[in-house]
C-alpha cells in the first residue's frame, strides 16, 4: 500500500504577470505568515498569466508550485490557481508586495473559526503614503463600496481589497465566471447573494515594490466593476428606475387629464401631459426589462433563486399576460373612438386642440403599454422554458 498524501490545509495563490521584482519577497513572507499562523500543511501557488520577465524562474527557484494560465486576466489567473489548489482554505493576494503575507495569521484564524470569506480592509486599517492614489482612496473605492453595499447588502468597508481568504469549496461552488479585474466584485457579490458568512480584517496597505506601472487602469477597471454591479442587480438597473418613472408619469398624467394646472407663474398643460406619458411608457419598459433580466439570471444561474418570485413566475401564464395586454390596448382604442366621436360631432371639422389631445395622448400611451405587455408576455414565457 502507498502511504496516503497528507491533506493540505491552506493554499496561497499569487496571480502573477511580470512580477520579477517582488515575487520572491511575497513568497518568503508567505512562508513566514504560515509559520506565524501555525499552518504546517500548506502550499504556495503562483498562477502565472504569461510572464516574460523571469518571474517563472524566480518561482521555481523558491520551490513553489507554478500553474500556467493561458487565458489573460486577473480573474482568469485566480480561477486557474483556485482550480489547482489542494487546500481546504485559500488566501489570495497580489504579488507586488503591497500586502504583507507575513501578517495573515488573523485571516487564517477567521477561516478556522468558520467564516467562508474573510476580506482584508485597507480603509479600516492603514493606507501607507504612496500606496493608493488619492482618487482611489477618497472616491473610487468608497463609491464602489457604497454601491456594492447598497445593491447587495454586503456591509463591507473595502469592497475591492485584493487580500482575502475563503473556503475553497464554498467559493468554487459559486461558479465564478469573469476573467478580468471585475472578478474581485463577482466573488463578493456572489458570496453575499448566496448567504456565505463574511468577515473583515483591518490590514496595512503598502506601496508596491515594482518599478513598472501597475496593471490597474483607474477609469477602465472602475467602469468594469460598476458595470458588473449593475448587471448583477436588475432591481437597481431596471426595476427601481422603472417603477419611479412609471409612478411619476402616471401621477402627472392623472393631474393633467381634467385640465391644466398652474404653480406660480408656470402653467402645466397638454405638452406636459405628453412628456408625462412618455415617462410612463419608458418606466413600463424598464420594469419589463427587469423581469426579463431576472428570469434569465435565474435560469442561467447568475443570481440565486427567490422562492416567492419563482412561484410567481411559475404561476404566470402566457394567456394571462396576453389578456392583460389586450385589455389595456382596447382601453386605449376606446379613447381613440371617443376622439372620433368628438370629431364626428364637430362634423369632421376643426377640433379644440387641448380637449382632443387630453383624449388621444392617454389613448396612445395605453395602446403602447398594452402592446408592450402583450409581446413581453411571449418573451417572459420563452425565457421561462427550462
Amino acid at each position: 500500500m502507498h502511504p496516503q498524501k497528507t491533506p493540505v490545509e491552506l493554499s496561497i495563490i499569487l496571480p502573477c504577470l511580470n512580477e520579477f521584482e517582488t515575487l520572491a519577497v511575497c513568497i518568503r513572507k508567505a512562508h513566514l505568515g504560515m509559520k506565524e499562523a501555525g499552518v504546517d500543511r500548506y502550499e504556495i501557488i503562483v498562477a502565472d498569466n504569461g510572464s516574460t520577465d523571469g518571474s517563472l524562474e524566480v518561482a521555481k527557484a523558491e520551490g513553489v508550485t507554478v500553474i500556467p494560465v493561458a487565458r489573460r486576466g486577473y480573474g482568469a489567473a485566480l480561477r486557474g490557481g483556485m482550480e489547482a489548489a489542494q487546500g481546504s482554505y485559500i488566501i489570495m493576494g497580489d504579488a507586488d508586495d503591497s500586502y504583507d503575507f507575513s501578517a495573515i495569521a488573523p485571516l487564517v484564524e477567521r477561516l478556522r473559526s468558520g467564516y467562508q470569506l474573510v476580506m482584508g480592509t485597507r480603509l479600516k486599517g492603514e493606507v501607507r503614503p504612496g500606496s493608493m492614489p488619492l482618487l482611489h482612496r477618497f472616491l473610487g473605492n468608497p463609491l464602489l463600496t457604497f454601491i456594492g453595499n447598497l445593491f447587495f447588502g454586503c456591509h463591507l468597508s473595502d469592497f475591492h481589497c485584493g487580500l482575502r481568504g475563503f473556503h475553497r469549496e464554498s467559493i468554487l461552488g459559486l461558479n465564478l465566471r469573469t476573467e478580468g479585474m471585475e472578478f474581485a466584485s463577482e466573488m463578493v457579490i456572489r458570496a453575499s447573494l448566496a448567504g456565505l458568512t463574511i468577515s473583515e480584517i483591518p490590514i496595512i496597505y503598502y506601496p508596491d515594490g515594482r518599478s513598472r506601472p501597475p496593471h490597474l487602469r483607474t477609469w477602465r477597471d472602475g467602469w468594469r466593476h460598476l458595470r458588473f454591479m449593475l448587471l448583477y442587480s436588475p432591481r437597481w438597473l431596471f426595476l427601481y428606475p422603472g417603477l419611479t418613472l412609471t409612478i411619476l408619469g402616471l401621477v402627472i398624467s392623472v393631474l393633467l387629464l381634467p385640465a391644466s394646472f398652474q404653480i406660480g407663474s408656470v402653467v402645466f398643460d397638454v405638452n406636459t401631459l405628453l412628456a408625462s406619458v412618455t415617462i410612463w411608457i419608458i418606466g413600463i419598459q424598464l420594469v419589463l426589462m427587469a423581469v426579463f433580466a431576472r428570469v434569465y439570471a435565474f435560469r442561467m444561474g447568475f443570481l440565486p433563486r427567490r422562492e416567492w418570485l419563482e412561484e410567481t413566475l411559475d404561476r404566470f401564464s402566457l394567456g394571462g399576460g396576453l389578456a392583460l395586454g389586450i385589455v389595456i390596448t382596447l382601453a386605449g382604442v376606446a379613447l381613440y373612438i371617443a376622439g372620433l366621436v368628438m370629431w364626428r360631432d364637430a362634423h369632421f371639422g376643426p377640433l379644440e386642440y387641448e380637449k382632443v389631445l387630453r383624449i388621444t395622448i392617454p389613448g396612445t400611451s395605453l395602446v403602447l403599454t398594452g402592446l408592450q405587455i402583450f409581446f413581453s408576455s411571449f418573451v417572459i414565457s420563452l425565457l421561462g422554458i427550462r
